[in-house]
């Protein structure tokens, strides 16, 4: 396996193209290690620091995985077809299956967290929480809260510390 480092910003527009078809694996490990599909969320810039934005549910497994480590990883299928996995971790929960054994994905170390990257994805980023911000209800437009909130995200500001190819 090579590691090839690349520049975070250098595959905007295809980590757009993923949150928004088929979702992207964010990936926790603290009690035990989990990933869950995100469609929502993306890259961007805060003070003066890369920064991969999340927003996850307090009903989540990953939410107490990322408040205990707070840390996470982002792997990108590029070209990988992984519609099975994404559509198993997409609907299930971390607390009732294991997600890596479930869907033969293989735990990769990172380079300069605790939280492993997935194997079988090709792009990667290693993010350490600097910022988090729970949503307020009486923030929230009324017509998005009527149609997207049973429960509130907070969400994650998760500097880039690492961003890399695996080829």
């Amino acid at each position: 396996m090579t590691i090839k480092e690349v520049p975070y910003d250098m595959y905007l527009k295809e980590v757009n193209q993923k949150l928004t078809s088929r979702g992207i694996f964010l990936t926790t490990k603290e009690n035990k290690l989990n990933t869950m599909i995100i469609g929502w969320g993306g890259i961007t810039y805060f003070w003066g620091k890369p920064v991969f934005l999340v927003a996850v549910r307090k009903s989540r497994f990953t939410y107490n995985q990322i408040e205990k480590s707070g840390e996470f990883t982002i792997s990108v299928p590029l070209n990988e077809d992984l519609n099975k996995a994404i559509a198993f971790c997409g609907t299930k929960s971390g607390r009732d299956f294991d997600k890596f054994k479930e869907c033969n994905l293989t735990p990769i170390p990172s380079q300069k967290i605790d939280t492993p990257i997935i194997g079988e994805c090709s792009l990667h980023y290693e993010c350490k929480v600097i910022y988090k911000q729970e949503m307020i209800k009486e923030n929230l437009d009324a017509d998005i809260d009527k149609r997207w909130y049973p429960d509130y995200h907070t969400f994650y500001f998760g500097e880039i510390v690492a961003s890399y190819i695996k080829e």
